[in-house]
């Protein structure tokens, strides 16, 4: 689980808004240089102090965690032995091979290792991230904006464990901490019965090609209506006239919709470079995955009817190919023009209706 601590220690008089919001988006901690801020938060969030000056104050004001720099981390700590109600943290900053170095062993070592990188590059966190693996403490690496906090909860897939941020204004407490819970919940797939199979004529389909490799049991959902749709496989599986491409998806009709983060739609229509859609595998656990292109083109299109087991109807449209293809049950790889009524694909049966993406109860007929 991924977690934000809020830096407040430059706000000036946006303070009380900004913590506010954190305690309220329950942020999971709050850093300050004033023991006298940290005394008025709730026990809801921990309280850290960061004195980069390396000077305990006499009054810590509750706080949970001490942050300081390597040359008083150590003093503070043993100064400190016998209160088991204040934990420390190391603070590095790293600007060459040496800091380096210290920020591994901190990471490998310590219960809490804030790190702060000079440069832009994104290399010397992953070696500090290599160099914890296993580790049981945690890497907090500071960040300059919520677009950062982002790549660097994705660093060697794994990711810092927390985020240290100064917020700029009223809502980068939100933005960050929905950054860090960016992993996507999982889906409960059904099996569906195919009903009928009908070679519809032309039209466009969209094959949505990605900035990652799909698994061979992973693809994306697809279908005609918000509230039912099929898994539809990625190109991952040799065919006969052509080399595999595991990072598209073959997905359907333009108007076709399929699922973004957040539980969010969209239409394949409207996808293109930098999108984000969902990668789900037959077990129902999700990814997200950023488009890298959109190929839109005339050619045949086969509509698939199906059913579910609690009676709801699900259809989609998709190029009438044999190499475009659709999970089954167990992995089942099955190419969409040998489909025939009785045979089972997995989907996926959204409850709500959809305004312009967005998940909504109101009422909505689709047919």
């Amino acid at each position: 689980m991924k977690f934000c601590w809020l830096d407040v220690r430059g706000v000036g008089d946006r303070r009380e808004a900004i913590v506010e919001e954190a305690v309220h988006q329950r942020v999971a901690g709050i850093v300050s240089d004033d023991p006298a801020v940290l005394e008025s938060l709730p026990p809801t969030v921990r309280k850290v102090l960061f004195r980069e000056d390396g000077q305990m104050p006499e009054h810590l004001g509750g706080a949970d965690i001490v942050v300081l720099a390597e040359e008083a981390h150590d003093v503070a700590r043993r100064a400190a032995q016998g209160d088991t109600g204040v934990e420390f943290a190391r603070y590095v900053e790293v600007v060459d091979a040496d800091t380096l170095e210290r920020a591994c062993t901190a990471a490998r070592t310590e219960r809490w290792t804030v790190v702060r990188f000079a440069d832009p590059t994104k290399i010397p966190l992953e070696i500090v991230l290599a160099a914890a693996s296993g580790a049981e403490g945690s890497v907090i690496t500071v960040s300059g904006g919520v677009e950062e906090a982002e790549i660097i909860f994705g660093v060697l897939e794994h990711g810092s464990d927390g985020v240290m941020m100064a917020p700029r204004e009223v809502g980068d407490a939100t933005k960050l901490q929905a950054a860090a819970q960016e992993r996507q919940d999982d889906l409960d797939l059904v099996e569906l019965e195919v009903t009928r199979i009908t070679h519809v004529g032309m039209g466009e389909r969209a094959c949505v090609d990605t900035c990652t490799y799909f698994r061979e049991d992973e693809g994306i959902l697809v279908g005609s209506h918000s509230k039912g749709m099929i898994l539809c496989v990625s190109e991952t599986h040799p065919l006969p006239y052509m080399p595999t491409r595991p990072f598209r998806v073959n997905a359907g009709a333009i108007m076709s919709y399929t699922l973004s983060k957040n539980g969010r739609t969209n239409y394949l229509s409207e996808l293109k470079a930098g999108s984000k859609v969902l990668a789900v595998d037959i077990k129902g656990q999700t990814r997200v995955a950023v488009v890298g292109r959109v190929k839109i083109e005339s050619r045949p299109m086969l509509m698939v009817d199906a059913v579910a087991p609690n009676g709801a109807t699900v259809n989609l449209i998709l190029q009438d190919d044999w190499h475009v293809r659709v999970l089954g049950p167990g992995g089942t790889v099955l190419n969409s023009t040998e489909l025939k009524p009785g045979d089972k694909v997995l989907g996926y049966l959204p409850v709500e209706d959809r305004h312009v993406g967005y998940p909504i109860d109101e009422f909505c007929l689709e047919q």
